[in-house]
């Protein structure tokens, strides 16, 4: 089944997935511990009658049992030679369950291996590790494919990308979220559902984590963003222990189905259950929804659910999205990094120095840039390895939605294949083989691209010609599948200094633009070139491009007198909240004619619909303001400096600085006390106030051990090492092999002094208990993921209890709650890394 036969398939009805798999598998006697994929094929009876009552049930697709049977999971359990044996039997268990009544999907998911920077595998292996489970699922003859319970929007991305180079058939995405409604990674909903629909999955949403109740707000996320179908397929609400020692939810099917007509009127039309659920909660979703046509329901409110809006054009990072129309504020695209006449920048980047492109990305965004354009063209260095490298780096210092420009096809392939999200293309032209070979990958990899009406002669010779090349282009863009939401026309500037009519032209094709409801985009500074106190006529010039509904301009956003020149002319057009945003940027103004510090720029409130709030840029902006200060001698302020470090997480300069402030003289013990253990500390009030994520969290703290790493040896020699805090056992529990969180917590801990014994993930009760005895630990910090195997951290409790240990236990992971900790009597629970510490400090008493 391809995507459009999916929604055909899919077309003025709710569609029916089936419910969970392991939970169910556990009642009928899996244990923890053991491969699941090797137990059902040993057990293959259970499978086929659980599958057999989702199909009487209602589910028109069922998912094959294949979830972890990728390469990574399979190695791990010593069955990795068997990997297309497993895969394929397990795909004929299910076809034979289903009868022909219904669909079976491909199921593949995380590999429990993070990727690169915040683990240790490259984005290409991912993709390749996919690519192989996904093409012997395919020829085993799955209709469908869905990638399921992903925590990463680029792990998401790499399961995708290698579906759709292995087969044409139809691919669902759906991620599992936090109580903030992001992912564990940072990810919003709205970024997730752009970022896939552009990629081309034929339905998107979420499963696991939570009940149908709390997961209406990710379903409406997704749904007002995108025109593909959305997938709801919630637990049975939360786990709780049970006496005998099993886990079971608190949800039963009535009210599971009366709660998940939240989730239809949120926008959802493919629904099913995870966790908890079992045939009957599907029978009676099927007997509630199955006559129901989605487009007939209206919203709790009455009015029609909320869907893409014709028209709104969407960029995105990982944590944030952009949406605007052609009606909304003027944007600005900043354009400062880019070396082109930039002398110290491209010294810079030939020593492969990448602070001043940090400066940059900050700057800009605490300037008002909507989007920013990367270009690091320029002789003497790899294009390629050094636009991976800023990429990385910018995306580390902001959220800002990225403008991918380079002239060459390797380098934009690359940036736009790692990029996670859904990038601006700079861009493509009519020249010699420029649209054919950039237009599919801007298809390929859901790009918005920059339309430059430039022919193989090169600049049009008349305003005709202009428009030509555009319609043209536009035409070749449309043949691919793109529309126009996916394009931005270059107004071609020219300066007026050679061609008196230069504006006039630009403002005729910005206009003929605006009417064809194409999205505008120019480069200010040509406008001027060659002639004297040229803000003056490139304000102008961008007071009349607005005015002929110019969307967006490459500058810098710096610029006083242009962004309030902007600000002034949306005023003056009457676009939405223009009145606000221009008396908030004025009350930037102390009565002179001069700029306060800070204030909210162009593009900050000019995005039309900036989802998902501020990002971790804003604040490590704010911290480079400080960072970069000198004291009161004029020499640099060293603290400063490497509490920035910790803040933006830069591995990269953090030892160099801890280093110099070492030999200017300040001593060790006062950078570790009065800088270090402050600004993780700030790192994580950050990240519990949603303004750092995951990626940052980690970064922050790996940056804050390079640097203790270098102290550590000078603090000895000083005689100067604090007692060593309490010894910490750390472990994911028996049968579950996911040991992100597990290390995030042990990485933050380590952090702050504490002795941690990290045993691993899939550790039996004894020998958590063993080394719990043998290092005289104070805590035993279990996680688990999965529902699954929730169960055997209240079997460490019960043994420690037994052994009579002094040892106080916390648990957590993504299905662990507070009340199931005290449920099964653990001594704490923690939400995250950073509140780990918190309860670990508590627990002990310490400051």
């Amino acid at each position: 089944m391809t995507k459009e036969q999916f929604l055909e398939f899919s077309k003025n009805k709710v569609i029916f997935l089936d419910g969970a798999t392991g939970t169910n598998l556990m009642k009928a006697g899996m244990p923890a511990g053991v491969c699941p994929e090797q137990w059902i094929l040993e057990h293959r009876d259970v499978m086929v009658d659980l599958q057999r009552r989702y199909v009487e049930a209602g589910s028109n697709i069922v998912y094959a049992p294949s979830f972890t049977a990728n390469r990574v999971k399979l190695t791990y359990y010593g069955l990795v030679d068997r990997i297309k044996e497993i895969n394929t039997d397990l795909v004929n268990i299910s076809k034979e369950a289903a009868g022909g009544k219904a669909l079976v999907a491909g199921d593949i998911t995380m590999t429990g291996k993070q990727l690169k920077p915040v683990g240790d595998m490259d984005f290409e292996d991912l993709v390749e590790v996919y690519k192989e489970q996904i093409r012997i699922l395919d020829e085993a003859g799955v209709d469908i494919f869905v990638v399921e319970t992903m925590m990463s929007l680029q792990e998401c991305r790499a399961a995708l990308l290698a579906a759709k180079e292995v087969t044409d058939k139809a691919v669902m995405v759906t991620l599992t979220f936090e109580a903030d409604g992001r992912t564990l990674y940072g990810s919003d909903a709205a970024s997730c559902a752009i970022t896939l629909e552009a990629l081309g999955a034929c339905a998107i949403g979420a499963n696991c984590s939570t009940g149908p109740d709390k997961m209406m707000e990710v379903i409406s996320a997704m749904a007002s963003v995108t025109s593909i179908p959305i997938i709801a397929k919630p637990n049975a609400g939360l786990p709780k222990s049970l006496p005998d020692g099993s886990t079971e939810y608190d949800m039963d099917s009535d009210t599971f189905v009366k709660e998940m007509e939240l989730l239809l009127k949120a926008g959802a039309s493919v629904v099913g259950g995870c966790c908890g659920t079992t045939p009957d909660y599907i029978a009676g979703l099927k007997n509630a929804y199955g006559e129901l046509d989605p487009q007939t329901l209206t919203g709790e409110d009455g009015n029609p659910i909320p869907r893409k809006i014709n028209g709104r054009r969407y960029l995105c990072s990982e944590r944030r999205s952009l949406s605007f129309g052609m009606d909304d504020p003027f944007m600005i695209v900043g354009e400062r990094i880019n070396p082109t006449g930039k002398k110290k920048l491209q010294e810079k980047l030939r020593e492969g120095n990448l602070d001043m492109v940090s400066d940059f990305a900050q700057s800009q965004e605490a300037e008002g840039a909507a989007i920013l354009d990367i270009n690091v063209g320029m002789s003497g260095i790899d294009e390629k390895d050094m636009m991976l490298k800023v990429l990385e780096e910018v995306m580390s210092q902001t959220d800002l939605p990225l403008c991918i420009d380079t002239s060459s096809k390797e380098v934009m392939e690359a940036a736009l294949r790692m990029y996670p999200g859904r990038a601006l293309m700079n861009s493509i032209s009519l020249e010699k083989g420029k649209a054919e070979e950039f237009l599919p990958l801007a298809k390929k990899y859901g790009a918005m691209f920059i339309l430059l009406p430039l022919s193989f002669s090169g600049l049009p010779k008349d305003l005709e010609e202009k428009k030509e090349n555009v319609d043209k282009l536009v035409d070749m863009a449309f043949d691919l599948g793109m529309t126009k939401t996916d394009i931005v026309v270059d107004g071609l500037v020219a300066t007026i200094g050679a061609d008196k009519n230069a504006a006039l032209n630009t403002l005729d094709t910005i206009e003929y633009c605006y009417r064809n409801d194409l999205a505008t985009i120019c480069g200010l500074s040509n406008i001027s070139f060659g002639l004297p106190q040229r803000s003056f006529i490139n304000t102008a010039f961008l007071t009349m491009a607005i005015s002929k509904g110019l969307t967006m301009a490459i500058a810098n956003p710096s610029q006083e007198m242009l962004v309030n020149a902007a600000f002034a002319s949306d005023l003056l057009k009457n676009k939405e909240e223009s009145d606000i945003r221009y008396i908030e940027r004025m009350s930037r103004y102390d009565g002179e004619v001069k700029m306060s510090a800070g204030g909210a720029g162009a593009g900050a409130t000019g995005s039309g619909n900036a989802q998902g709030g501020a990002g971790a840029g804003s604040t490590q902006a704010a911290a480079g303001t400080t960072g970069a200060s000198a004291s009161g001698d004029g020499s640099k302020d060293y603290l400063a400096i490497i509490k920035k470090d910790v803040l933006s997480g830069s591995k990269r300069t953090i030892v160099r600085d801890t280093k110099e402030a070492v030999e200017s003289g300040i001593e060790p013990k006062v950078i570790l006390n009065d800088v270090l253990m402050p600004a993780i500390n700030e790192v994580g009030e950050l990240f519990d106030k949603g303004k750092f994520f995951l990626p940052q969290l980690i970064s922050g703290a790996e940056a804050m051990k390079l640097s203790i790493g270098y102290l550590e040896p000078l603090l000895k020699d000083d005689g100067e090492v604090n007692e060593e805090l309490p010894v910490i056992v750390i472990a994911t529990v028996h049968g579950d092999i996911h040991d992100i969180g597990k290390n995030l917590v042990a990485l933050m801990l380590k952090n702050y002094g504490f002795r941690v014994i990290d045993l691993g993930k899939d550790v039996p009760k004894e020998e958590i208990i063993r080394a719990a005895k043998e290092n005289d630990a104070s805590i035993i910090a279990l996680s688990a993921l999965m529902t699954t195997t929730m169960k055997e951290m209240k079997n460490v409790v019960e043994l420690a209890r037994k052994e009579e240990l002094k040892a106080k236990i916390i648990i957590g992971g993504a299905v662990v709650t507070e009340d199931y900790a005290f449920e099964i009597g653990a001594d704490g629970y923690s939400s995250d890394a950073a509140d780990a510490v918190r309860v670990v400090k508590k627990i002990l008493e310490i400051a």
